[in-house]
């Protein structure tokens, strides 16, 4: 079923916003943020994960396709595409796993195997790479340059992140009666970090990822999870507006904000659930689309100031719609996010999940 949450958005708008971003296709299927814009793999993978929410499975298959061709040798991507151009070189490991939780998904939606077959080499490769960079305490290392050369921190957003998308290829390779524990085995150590050892990881405490992301991983307790939310809700929250990108600046961003959402959601609080989703209507253009952000410089409510520069971008019409199926229960895939058939890695009491 398409995802229909009325005061957020309904199943017709969740078609209208998902051939918004059918429109910025291109015929090789990279999608950009928007029209003549670049594109980043983590992204252009939330945009397909939408179009197949709104039944434009082969929209989101050529999407899929598009970084099957273009994935390196080595099992990565660039972090930044423009057009038939690679703007930007760096190696970025939270970029490249995320196909796994994207063809996860799809495979969720389709259940067709003939599609995970051709993909799972794709996710293979990928997390191998990405698994290259996870230091013996646990966490994943952000980046490579293309020389190789590893980039000297992890970033806490990064690898919660890879946790999700570390369970998800875990998923993939038992659908296709491939196990891999030492996947497993990864995923477990890395949200062992995650949980226990915050100092591991490049302070980022201005950055509202940084604050929820944790929360999406897996590697928290229901109870730590709420802990979490509750903690930095106000200097997160606009109240009324949405979540703030950064905690000193008035810029809401309806990403962050249906991911916020999202968080609390798989936390089990419905309520700040719905009204961190139901903010992001003031986003919502005629169009279907979504503006980036908006900036309210006297912190209070009114129409706000699109930012940056009217920007309306694929992936925050995506994060909306991907918020909006988790809380309504609409989809096959509605579950991922809070792990449902998952390999756990944190038990109830919040000890690491280990195979005897």
């Amino acid at each position: 079923m398409i995802p229909h949450l009325p005061g957020v958005i309904t199943g017709p708008e969740v078609c209208q916003t998902a051939c918004s971003i059918a429109a910025l296709q291109r015929a090789d299927g990279m999608i950009p943020w928007f029209a003549g814009g670049h594109c980043d793999p983590w992204n252009h993978v939330e945009t397909a994960m939408a179009l197949d929410l709104a039944g434009l499975r082969p929209a989101a298959e050529l999407a899929y396709e598009w970084l099957l061709q273009t994935q390196r040798p080595d099992g990565s991507w660039y972090n930044y595409y423009l057009g038939d151009a690679v703007e930007d070189r760096k190696l970025d490991t939270n970029v490249i796993a995320y196909v796994a939780t994207g063809i996860w998904h799809h495979y969720l939606l389709s259940e067709d195997r003939r599609f995970l077959e051709r993909m799972f080499p794709m996710v293979e490769r990928a997390i191998d790479f990405v698994l290259g960079l996870q230091t013996p305490r646990g966490e994943i290392i952000w980046a490579r340059h293309t020389d190789s050369a590893p980039w000297s921190y992890a970033l806490l957003t990064g690898s919660s992140s890879i946790c999700l998308s570390l369970r998800c290829a875990c998923a993939l390779a038992a659908a296709g009666g491939d196990e891999r524990p030492e996947w497993e085995l990864a995923a477990v150590n890395l949200a062992s970090v995650i949980r226990h050892d915050p100092g591991a990881f490049e302070p980022k405490n201005r950055w509202a990822m940084d604050w929820y992301y944790p929360v999406l991983s897996g590697a928290l307790t229901p109870d730590d999870s709420i802990t979490r939310l509750l903690d930095n809700y106000e200097t997160f929250v606009m109240n009324g507006l949405g979540v703030r990108c950064v905690s000193d600046e008035p810029w809401v961003t309806a990403a962050e904000t249906a991911e916020c959402a999202l968080a609390h959601f798989v936390a089990g609080d419905l309520e700040s659930s719905l009204e961190l989703l139901g903010c992001t209507r003031r986003h919502r253009h005629r169009d279907g689309s979504y503006w980036t952000g908006l900036v309210y410089p006297e912190g209070r409510p009114g129409a706000g100031i699109a930012f940056p520069d009217q920007e309306r971008s694929a992936y925050t019409a995506a994060a909306v719609i991907l918020a909006a199926d988790a809380v309504a229960g609409s989809s096959a895939a509605s579950g991922l996010f809070r792990g449902v058939d998952l390999p756990a890695v944190v038990t109830a009491e919040g000890s690491p999940v280990v195979e005897p």
